[in-house]
């Protein structure tokens, strides 16, 4: 069977062969609808037709590759998000994704090494994604590199980056405390100096002030971010006789140890005790009994914006670099389950 060619694809979408090459080599700066967009591309899926890749390499300069660069990608449940959000995206406008694992590391002149093997296979692009939110060097060889930062912030703040929005996450899970009637409302929060921790702290203060509920500094208990540390937090604050009836985590791994302290201490939960976690790891929080309530951490828009914002600055799209003055935030939301309820004595 003959193969379908551009001139087919033309003519099944009923467009011009010149929009056809405009919309399948993602060329910039073109008047061309995101409709027609779609009518084309579903016309060359239905006819199984695709740009010859070598053949645009050689005339755009161009391989149609993006790198990814991640962080202990198969230990750390959050990995696999990012990547399917940037896969998709990537897919949206013919691009493909090469991933390489990094290890967690200090120092940002370590990575290069992992950059350079992207480079050597000649990435249009980097995306470097780090697993726990926090300000990082850049590798000095992805420096002019058109590059975004996922989960991170540039300390230099030339390269754009996409995190999460730790405070307005706090909030929201404070917020459906109060809702429910709790006014003493304990926080296990971590330990570490990072953005995330700051932020949820700052989220839960500013709930309960909006709400006019005292701040007790003895309720917010710190600990490294893990079940045991958490649990050992947990049974010190719920051993009070002027226990909170609520706790908040800062996530889901501590919040695990606090359902095993109250259950040591004979509480309900929720009943005796309302938890809200954060992170959403579906493998404890879905599985924990009752279902945790906690805030998604959002790793596939994540993953999915970034590479929109890549694509633009491939284009030359002046504006997207200056998403390298302040890092975009991206909604956190509240994931309601089974373990908050009004306390008993309401």
């Amino acid at each position: 069977m003959k193969s379908a060619g551009i001139r087919d694809v033309a003519e099944l979408a009923g467009v011009s062969v010149t929009t056809v090459s405009h919309v399948l080599n993602d060329t910039p700066h073109t008047r061309v609808s995101e409709e027609t967009r779609a009518r084309v591309r579903q016309a060359a899926k239905t006819l199984g037709y695709g740009p010859n890749r070598m053949a645009q390499a050689l005339r755009t300069n161009r391989s149609g590759l993006i790198g990814l660069l991640s962080e202990e990608i198969a230990t750390t449940p959050h990995a696999g998000r990012i990547i399917l959000g940037a896969q998709n995206a990537a897919r949206e406008h013919d691009l493909t994704l090469v991933i390489v694992n990094t290890e967690r590391e200090s120092n940002g002149n370590s990575h290069r090494d992992d950059v350079q093997a992207l480079l050597d296979r000649q990435v249009d692009a980097i995306l470097y994604a780090t697993m726990y939110h926090r300000q990082v060097p850049l590798p000095p060889n992805l420096k002019g590199l058109p590059a975004v930062l996922i989960d991170s912030t540039d300390q230099a703040g030339v390269v754009p980056a996409v995190v999460p929005d730790e405070v307005g996450g706090a909030v929201a899970a404070v917020t459906h405390l109060v809702e429910a009637g709790h006014t003493r409302i304990g926080f296990l929060n971590n330990d570490d100096d990072v953005p995330a921790t700051h932020g949820r702290l700052a989220g839960y203060r500013q709930v309960l002030q909006a709400h006019g509920i005292p701040i007790d500094e003895t309720l917010i208990a710190s600990s490294p971010s893990e079940t045991l540390p958490g649990y050992g937090r947990a049974r010190e604050v719920l051993a009070r006789d002027d226990r909170p009836t609520a706790l908040f985590c800062y996530n889901d791994r501590m919040a695990m140890g606090a359902y095993r302290a109250a259950m040591e201490l004979g509480l309900n939960i929720p009943h005796d005790l309302s938890i809200v976690g954060f992170d959403n790891q579906e493998l404890i929080a879905a599985n924990l009994f009752p279902g945790l309530t906690t805030v998604a951490l959002p790793h596939y828009e994540m993953g999915a914006w970034a590479v929109e914002t890549l694509v633009h600055l491939l284009h030359g799209d002046a504006q997207y670099k200056l998403l390298a003055d302040k890092p975009t935030l991206l909604d956190c939301p509240l994931i309601v389950r089974g373990s908050v309820t009004k306390p008993r004595d309401n």
